[in-house]
């Protein structure tokens, strides 16, 4: 070997060296950042799983710096690779891959003999409108269908940042309207006996995939029997509500990176961050309707016994409402939805964590739903963080908690 080449791979070597401890340091800081309470399940797991989300963004960050790689491509590329496990088909249950209208989807069919039509969910994953995908959610799918008899839809809609809002909407509602107009002559399921549902902002395209056929009227297509809404993301109006105080730093998801995710589905100014966690894009003539929907005060004295300070009243700014007004209409905030649209929506499962940032979202959605006499079911995980359910039989991975969410899902499936 000449010196030249030594040279080189010393240098390479050196190069990689100072990359491994870059992210190695980046990511020791940001550990040290998260709080992750004591009562949280599985919470050593948790810490591990978070710095090795850091790790991987870090990466990311630096790859796309240097022109190589996306920073999302590469999330995307490394969790489908190493953190998404795929087990083989489990006797009872026939799995297919199609598309509706150009929309991917995954269909569960259990393969048990039975008399008359199954009910059917069709269930849209999260992440955040930009990660996420039909495999991080197989797991799920696949007990569900089985243990509930249940047929399975499972959506693949557009991300983010490539596609903006609201593609993710349109893809989600093109693939429900498919199966239900043919539900039944191809895949033997009871029209009638269709719910919708999701995880975190996938519960957020079911709600307000409801709250959009509710308005526009599908004809001769049969609305939703249900909507399941586990951990939903349901509103961006106000990001200082107790639970996003209480669990700002509590991963997989804190509470500035929610705010980052609206950003991302709305139009990907991320530099409005810090403005829409400070609550400046709310104009002064909503804040009131806004104020009774979201007080603190319509949450149970349980939910504020942790720290928590009411935020003060932020100075409104003209120029950011503009550049995110989308994000307060009821097809991004179901939450914010007008009384008349929420009294045609179907009746409701909902799903909280306790130590989730989005656990009010939940908690005062049910509680709107039931002053207008709807329908709703409630579970509260009190041990749960957000995201569990993506670590539901994923081998190393998986979060006991998160088998204690998707049987809920099938206890109520079973009551359709």
């Amino acid at each position: 070997m000449d010196i030249g080449t030594a040279i080189l791979i010393i240098g390479f070597a050196a190069l990689v060296a100072a990359f491994l401890l870059l992210v190695i340091g980046v990511v020791y800081s940001e550990l040290t950042n998260s709080e992750i309470p004591r009562g949280v399940a599985n919470s050593g797991k948790l810490h591990m799983v978070h710095g090795l989300f850091v790790g991987i963004a870090i990466a990311g960050r630096i790859l796309h710096r240097l022109n190589i790689c996306h920073q999302v491509s590469f999330i995307r590329w490394f969790v489908a690779c190493f953190l998404t496990r795929l087990n083989p088909v489990p006797a009872g249950l026939r799995v297919k891959n199609l598309k509706f209208s150009d929309v991917p989807v995954r269909l569960y069919e259990p393969t048990t003999v039975r008399e008359g039509l199954r009910r059917g969910l069709v269930y849209f994953h999260g992440g955040g409108w930009v990660l996420g995908h039909i495999d991080s959610v197989d797991e799920v799918c696949r007990h569900i269908a089985k243990e509930s008899d249940t047929t399975v839809l499972s959506v693949g809609y557009r991300l983010a940042p490539e596609h903006r809002y609201p593609a993710q909407l349109d893809d989600c509602e093109t693939a429900l309207c498919h199966f239900l107009s043919v539900a039944e002559a191809e895949f033997s399921v009871d029209s009638d006996r269709v719910a919708v549902g999701g995880d975190g902002t996938g519960a957020n395209l079911a709600a307000a995939l409801c709250q959009r056929l509710a308005r526009t009227e599908i004809g001769h297509l049969p609305f939703p029997c249900a909507q399941v809404l586990i951990y939903p993301a349901l509103q961006m109006a106000d990001f200082n509500l107790p639970s996003y105080q209480q669990n700002h730093a509590v991963p997989i998801l804190f509470r500035g990176r929610m705010a980052f995710y609206f950003l991302q589905y709305l139009s990907g100014d991320t530099s409005l961050c810090q403005d829409l966690l400070e609550g400046i894009h709310v104009p002064t003539e909503l804040k009131p309707r806004y104020k009774e929907w979201l007080s603190p005060s319509n949450l149970s004295p349980e939910f504020l016994v942790r720290a928590y300070s009411e935020h003060p009243t932020a100075q409104y700014n003209a120029e950011v409402y503009h550049a995110i007004k989308a994000g307060l209409e009821h097809e991004v905030s179901p939450l914010l939805a007008e009384d008349a649209v929420l009294r045609k929506t179907p009746p409701s499962f909902i799903l909280t964590c306790e130590y989730d940032v989005l656990r009010d979202d939940g908690i005062l959605y049910r509680k709107r739903l039931l002053e207008l006499g709807k329908d709703v079911t409630w579970r509260h995980v009190s041990d749960g963080s957000h995201g569990m359910i993506n670590f539901f039989n994923q081998g190393w991975l998986t979060i006991s908690s998160a088998a204690q969410v998707v049987e809920s899902v099938v206890d109520y499936m079973n009551t359709l």
